[in-house]
């Protein structure tokens, strides 16, 4: 039909080829391994940054306006990239932006000043932002829905996890070669991964080493998205919907907090009065909690749908547990003690991957095959948004307050609290069965 893209096949499947038992876990460990690589290049310059702000002379005001120069390409990116993955399919989309931010990533090195920074961090986050609605998509055609949570889980994990290793990685790298191989490196990691996905992805129904049982699992559980999805609705059809704005607010709320914690919390420590040398784990240990809130989440919401919960229930409990979770970066305004602050940072971080992974599923819960990224996408979309809007408020509010000391970043960390349960309330009131559910504009949820 005309304006309509091929389908991605892999060739001649004639020749019968050896299967890979439980292929669509592999096709999940590829998009963890593409979010580890993702979240090491953008944590590059966050780790680097007290020693570059030296270099440079730049305030906190400034590297806020790099930072939101990335946030900036990604709250436009995550939209376009959530459509260009339903229009050519999520080999090729991954493809693209992948190919695309490690370019970026080996080139920034050549930065000089305060503008060539911001400039490079705006091309990176044009490309970072196809991780999500790509692999979102992905989810979506390879697992049923009782799995879909745990293959969510997987793939977003991967920010944790990179998070982690970025430090040892990147400040390793920094200490003893400079920035170049610190930037150069994790630019690298993205074209290796390329060659193994390149390799790896088809959809189930063309894929040539998915055994015959493992295939019919997972085309029936798939069949009524498949064919919901044929007419692709227009955003302005999405944006009408109250599941949408519900999807939307699930990220937009709680992921600037996360996000937050991630750019900033080398700045933070120190302004805590605590050296990034022996403060280390203290980076580390809340993306490791991430990561263990997101297989919770994954685990349990999958472990309450074989138990005969309704998805939508599921999901929402999940949901109430973060929301309520995430107030206890609160308490971190009243010490400087490294432990309490790891220990509520750990805590709190659990409970937003805990939100985070039901917030990454819902569109494959609601939506359709040929919408479910570019609702990934707007939602996205907001969380970038809302994480400029922090980012902003960080870097003019902290240097507003430079004169109390450990105090710096109270009133962010107060916020951050509160947000993302505001937003829980929220998505328990939009995302429901509506008149739009009857009408088969939305999946029954």
């Amino acid at each position: 039909m005309p304006g309509t893209w091929p389908t991605e096949r892999p060739g001649d499947n004639s020749t019968p080829r050896r299967t890979i038992p439980s292929l669509r876990w592999w096709i999940g460990g590829i998009l963890f391994a593409s979010t580890v690589i993702n979240y090491i290049d953008r944590q590059t310059l966050s780790l680097v940054a007290p020693y570059l702000k030296q270099d440079y002379h730049w305030s906190n005001t400034d590297y806020a306006n790099i930072v939101v120069a990335f946030r900036v390409a990604y709250a436009i990116g995550q939209t376009l990239c959530g459509r260009l993955m339903d229009r050519v399919g999520t080999k090729r989309g991954l493809t693209i932006t992948v190919l695309w931010y490690s370019t970026v990533s080996i080139f920034t090195p050549l930065a000089r000043g305060f503008y060539s920074f911001l400039g490079f961090r705006f091309l990176l986050g044009a490309g970072e932002s196809g991780n999500w609605p790509g692999a979102t998509k992905a989810v979506a055609e390879w697992f049923p829905k009782h799995e879909r949570g745990l293959a969510t889980a997987l793939f977003d994990s991967g920010s944790s996890i990179g998070g982690a290793i970025a430090p040892f990685v990147v400040l390793g790298l920094y200490f003893r070669w400079g920035r170049g191989p610190a930037f150069v490196v994790p630019g690298l990691l993205g074209g290796l991964w390329l060659i193994a996905w390149r390799w790896l992805y088809y959809r189930p129904e063309d894929h040539p080493r998915l055994g015959a049982e493992e295939r019919a699992m997972i085309l029936a559980d798939t069949a009524s998205q498949a064919s919901q999805g044929r007419n692709r609705p227009r955003w302005s059809d999405l944006l009408k919907l109250p599941q949408t704005w519900g999807t939307i607010i699930a990220r937009a709320f709680p992921d600037p907090v996360y996000f937050f914690i991630a750019d900033w919390f080398p700045i933070y420590l120190v302004a805590k009065g605590i050296s990034l040398r022996t403060g280390l784990i203290a980076v580390w240990i809340p993306f490791v909690a991430t990561d263990l809130g997101n297989f919770f989440a994954g685990w349990m919401s999958g472990y309450l749908i074989r138990r005969g919960w309704p998805v939508g229930k599921a999901r929402k409990a999940l949901v109430v547990f973060g929301g309520i979770g995430v107030t206890l970066l609160i308490p971190t305004v009243f010490t400087t003690s490294l432990h309490t602050i790891t220990w509520l940072f750990a805590v709190a971080t659990f409970c937003y991957g805990s939100f985070t992974t039901i917030a990454n599923v819902l569109p494959s819960d609601l939506f359709g095959s040929e919408s479910v990224a570019t609702v990934s996408g707007l939602s996205g979309t907001g969380a970038a948004i809302g994480t400029i809007i922090v980012f902003e408020l960080a870097g003019h509010l902290s240097d507003a307050r430079l004169a109390t000391g450990t105090h710096l970043f109270d009133p962010l960390m107060v916020a951050a609290g509160l947000i993302p349960f505001v937003g829980m309330i929220l998505v328990l009131l939009l995302i429901r069965n509506t008149k739009a559910t009857e009408q088969g504009l939305v999946r029954r949820i």
